[in-house]
């Protein structure tokens, strides 16, 4: 779907201008990005969704990855190319902003958010073709990395999303096609879970952006 002014947003009949159009290239306003961010955040998870000040710095990095701000994400050391991990404790919001920044880009492809849970539930029905289906060329965000149950069909156990984050990696590798995470886990925690093997390709595949450890719970 073609968008003749991607930076403009309506929502409920109001618009929201995330920045100016100059030729080609868009010249995205941070502040204006917050506020859109705000209202639509309070018409996916309810009124009492807000924009933390805390977190506008892992919003920044977030977005500026979003929009392609080669820039900007160079001086931040992020890759574009690559794919986000948004690491940090629990409630501290990490699944709610990986939802909310694909809105602000209309004219790219989004990626569709799967909790690793659901997909590690789906393997022990109907066995190793779940690992083939996220073998595909969509881009994934995968919510809840590491906290997930182990596999098991028909009396084997598997390592369902270990196996999957391998076969994203080849197609990132070849093909270029990214993938997203959440998680609660540490880098340790990660290669405990799921083998140094894993762990050194999540390297290539994704950018690390953490919450600080002591991130409230915004949902008490």
């Amino acid at each position: 779907m073609r968008h003749p002014a991607p930076h403009i947003i309506t929502e409920g009949g109001s618009q929201y201008r995330l920045g100016t159009l100059e030729g080609r290239c868009i010249q995205y306003d941070f502040e204006k990005i917050l506020a859109y961010l705000d209202v639509k955040g309070r018409l996916l998870f309810g009124k009492k969704f807000r924009i933390y000040k805390e977190d506008h710095e892992i919003l920044y990095k977030l977005c500026n990855y979003q929009v392609k701000n080669w820039g900007t994400c160079k001086k931040l050391g992020i890759d574009p190319k690559k794919g986000i991990l948004l690491s940090g404790p629990v409630g501290c919001g990490k699944t709610s902003l990986m939802r909310l920044i694909r809105y602000i880009t209309p004219h790219f492809t989004p990626y569709d958010l799967i909790p690793a849970r659901n997909i590690s539930f789906a393997f022990n029905h109907i066995g190793y073709s779940i690992i083939e289906q996220y073998g595909d060329h969509r881009f994934y965000c995968f919510d809840d990395l590491g906290v997930e149950p182990m596999g098991r069909h028909y009396g084997k156990d598997c390592n369902v999303m270990g196996e999957i984050l391998l076969s994203r990696h080849e197609l990132y590798l070849n093909h270029r096609v990214k993938t997203h995470a959440t998680t609660n886990l540490n880098a340790q925690e990660l290669e405990e879970r799921y083998g140094n093997r894993v762990r050194s390709r999540m390297r290539e595949l994704f950018n690390l952006i953490g919450f600080d450890k002591g991130s409230r719970d915004k949902r008490k």
